[in-house]
């Protein structure tokens, strides 16, 4: 009964800690990119300090959305044709390793097929969305700025070495 109460209580606690939870901590750095946070936490890693004490968080997210051209039928099918194109080749390749035999008959079929599968399919998505979305564009998440965190039984000390590396970064500029 113990036992059984044991896993149970142990399963519970693991998928307790895989769920979101806001960070905990006190403030020990500021920054407006997360390569300057990112530099921040290396130097204290480099001074020893307890970095699994540390949380980088990222403060008033943003989802930016950059344009990278327009969408056109040449373009949605040279691409569908190029990624099927890979697929397929791997799907031959593999196909042709369990059957040596079929030799390069495997690989150009599997070649084929994909970009063929791939291309139909691409068409049949661009034709159903072709009003709806005409650009093709890259999506990032980003933050206005990104606050490193520290547990309260380091963050004064966390605190003192990140001011000395401000202190250093001032200096050499």
């Amino acid at each position: 009964m113990t036992e059984a109460f044991t896993q149970t209580t142990f399963s519970q606690q693991q998928a307790r800690s895989q769920l979101p939870t806001l960070p905990t901590g006190w403030p020990i750095g500021s920054y407006e990119s997360y390569e300057q946070a990112q530099q921040a936490v290396d130097h204290l890693a480099n001074a020893d300090f307890p970095v699994t004490d540390v949380t980088i968080v990222g403060v008033q997210p943003m989802l930016v959305e950059r344009i990278a051209g327009r969408m056109s039928w040449s373009r949605m099918l040279s691409s569908a044709a190029m990624s099927g194109a890979v697929f397929g080749l791997f799907l031959g390749l593999v196909l042709s390793m369990l059957n040596p035999a079929a030799g390069l008959l495997s690989i150009v079929l599997g070649l084929a097929a994909g970009v063929v599968f791939n291309v139909a399919f691409g068409a049949l998505g661009y034709a159903a969305n072709r009003n709806k979305r005409g650009f093709i564009s890259q999506s990032q998440l980003v933050a206005q700025r990104y606050d490193v965190l520290s547990q309260p039984r380091n963050a004064e000390k966390g605190r003192q070495l990140l001011a000395d590396l401000a202190a250093r970064s001032a200096f050499n500029h």
